[in-house]
Parts: structure tokens; C-alpha cells; sequence
């Protein structure tokens, strides 16, 4: 089972449809012994970073995704969680699972928020993108993203007025700030590969 973490600023409906397509049994569920149970854990997240980490506390599931040992995969703004802070609407702290910020994106005169697909360049070996091109198409939709402080658990990256981090893996602990369930046959091919990973 896949646990797709509620903690009510997610993409969750076509997240879950998404995992379906490829074969997962996908649950949404806040119960952290759901989770902890779970063969895969997404969080997902859509929304400001500090009202994320309110969301998660008050919800009493910080510590089920914190302590979660199992294949773990953020999206969008929840690989953004995944980091030790955000400088987004003041700041808060993040889950500090990654090491790094989250830093408003250097569009450089773009619009922001970046919404689109962008050509993700895939650095060799990662298990989440195996079968992908090296470069890829993805859909964005962001007003952030993240600096790792170790570069490399960079898997992915983007330009949209320069160049950004859009993929990270740390052993199970996986992150992309595109919508795969919204990235066609790519990201679909990304998210079936993260289900492998956790069967």
C-alpha cells in the first residue's frame, strides 16, 4: 500500500489516480500508523510552506514522516518539506530530512509563479528515473525551490530563468518539485518506478 500523506494541501485526488494507473493500491489517509505501515509514503503538497508544516504538526503527523524508514517521495511543495527551511512568507523551519534551504526562484525577470513544462536533465543512475531520456519534459507549477546544501543528491534540474533543483534522492528519501502525475507518459513512467521501489 501507498500511503499519500492528508494533511490538507495536496494534489491529492490526481496523485492517488495517478498511482492507481500504475499499479499501486494508493490510500489517502492522516493516520500516522497508516503511514508507518504503508510500503510507500507521498507528500504531497500544493500551497505556502509555513501553513504546510502548521498543517502537519496540528494534524499530529510531523513525527510518521519524520520517522517513516520506507521509500518516501515529496511533490512540489512537499519536496520543499523535505528541506530544513524556507524563507517563504517569513520563514519556518521544514522536516530536515534534507539538508538545504528553499529560496524564492531566480526567475530573473520571469514571471513568477512559474507554471509549465520545463526539460529536466537527469544526472545517470538514479532508481526513480530509470527508462527516462536524460532529458525529459516535466509541468511546474512554483514560486520556490530548494538549495541543497550536498549537491550531490541532485538528480534533476531545470532552467526557468536560470538553473534550478527539480529532483533529489537521499537513500529512500526521494523529491521532485514537478507534478508527475501531471507530466504525461514521463512522469507517469517516474511515479511506477517509485511503486517498484517500495513493492
Amino acid at each position: 500500500m501507498i500511503a499519500i500523506v492528508d494533511y490538507g494541501m495536496g494534489n491529492v485526488t490526481s496523485a492517488r489516480m495517478a498511482l492507481e494507473h500504475v499499479g499501486a493500491q494508493a490510500e489517502l489517509t492522516d493516520d500516522p500508523a497508516r503511514i508507518a505501515a504503508a510500503d510507500g509514503v507521498v507528500l504531497p503538497g500544493v500551497g505556502a510552506f509555513p501553513k504546510a508544516m502548521v498543517e502537519l504538526r496540528r494534524r499530529g503527523l510531523l513525527d510518521a514522516v519524520r520517522s517513516y524508514s520506507g521509500p518516501l517521495i515529496g511533490i512540489c511543495l512537499g519536496m520543499q518539506l523535505l528541506f530544513e527551511s524556507s524563507t517563504e512568507h517569513g520563514g519556518a523551519d521544514g522536516l530536515g530530512l534534507l539538508k538545504g534551504r528553499v529560496h524564492a526562484l531566480a526567475a530573473n525577470g520571469l514571471k513568477v509563479p512559474q507554471i509549465g513544462w520545463n526539460d529536466v536533465a537527469w544526472s545517470d543512475g538514479a532508481p526513480l528515473t530509470d527508462g527516462l531520456p536524460e532529458h525529459t519534459a516535466m509541468y511546474h507549477v512554483h514560486s520556490y525551490a530548494a538549495r541543497p546544501e550536498d549537491d550531490s543528491i541532485v538528480i534533476g534540474t531545470a532552467e526557468y530563468g536560470g538553473r534550478f533543483v527539480t529532483a533529489v534522492t537521499r537513500g529512500n528519501i526521494f523529491g521532485v518539485q514537478f507534478h508527475p502525475e501531471k507530466s504525461s507518459t514521463h512522469g507517469l513512467e517516474l511515479l511506477r518506478n517509485f511503486v517498484r521501489l517500495a513493492s
